[in-house]
């Protein structure tokens, strides 16, 4: 059996074999979350980025990172809150849907382009940092808890919202992994919704790491409804349709109609359906 083996550029490490290719698939995430238009979900879930920003009891004047921000549910929380706010994404698109609301509003606000994975900040620049359904999808997740750790000062807080492995966002993960195949080598994103794995990062850095389960409610007019709009505007369900043939279209999209209908609480007349996420607040410990 013979075996393909790329040549590193000068300067860089070689890569082993059976290790994933973690930048190709930064490309091809990034590449995913620029399809659709995420703002249109995003919106949705503005409550999330509230209650966040009030269990991690940011206040005026705090220095908070909104990491992975999208179009900006955690960024605008803050900001109401009179903190000083960096927003962060590395799709640009994605920046610009969070500058206008926080435009619209006179909401002070700095939007930089940035990589959960590499943040272009010194150690220590923050007081908090915060992200809703954002850093759980890094494909390095040590890396990712690594730099979140790095640029918040000592005692300061990391705020995350996390879909759990056992919610509907989770299944629903699960449901599409199950016609593509996912990127091999990579810890699945839902890892980010459990207790034990976020010891895992955070422990040894974490004075405390303080958990509730939550409860996000969908709300659409019918599980056809909620598909049409995840798979016009929601990048992971917008590219795996697109990754399909016709048959295996109507495959996926039979079985998260049958995911929609097991979770949804509203009868057959319109659509809610609760989904869990974790909402984490983690002290950094003090040197």
């Amino acid at each position: 059996m013979t075996q393909t083996v790329s040549f590193p550029s000068p300067g860089q490490e070689p890569r082993p074999p059976d290790m994933p290719d973690l930048g190709a698939i930064k490309q091809r995430q990034q590449a995913t979350w620029a399809s659709g238009d995420f703002a249109v979900i995003g919106v949705t879930l503005q409550i999330v980025g509230e209650s966040l920003a009030e269990a991690a009891d940011i206040r005026a004047n705090e220095r908070v990172l909104d990491i992975a921000a999208g179009n900006g549910n955690a960024t605008l929380a803050a900001a109401h809150r009179f903190a000083k706010v960096t927003s962060t994404d590395y799709v640009p698109a994605l920046l610009e849907k969070g500058r206008r609301p926080a435009e619209a509003e006179g909401l002070q606000v700095e939007f930089r382009e940035a990589d959960a994975e590499n943040l272009p900040f010194p150690d220590a620049s923050f007081d908090v940092a915060i992200s809703t359904f954002g850093v759980m999808f890094a494909p390095d997740q040590a890396r990712c808890a690594s730099e979140m750790l790095r640029v918040v000062r000592d005692g300061g807080r990391i705020a995350l919202a996390n879909w759990t492995p056992e919610g509907f966002v989770g299944q629903l993960f699960k449901t599409i992994g199950a016609h593509i195949t996912p990127p091999g080598g990579l810890k699945s994103p839902a890892l980010w919704g459990t207790e034990p794995h976020l010891e895992q990062l955070f422990g040894d850095q974490a004075a405390s790491v303080h958990v509730a389960r939550k409860m996000f409610n969908f709300r659409y007019a019918s599980a056809s409804h909620w598909l049409q709009v995840f798979r016009d505007f929601y990048g992971p369900t917008h590219k795996a349709f697109a990754a399909l043939d016709p048959a295996g279209q109507q495959a996926l999209e039979k079985d998260i109609i049958a995911l929609l209908d097991r979770f949804n609480i509203a009868g057959p007349a319109s659509l809610v359906v609760p989904a869990e996420y974790l909402e984490v607040i983690i002290t950094k410990r003090s040197a």
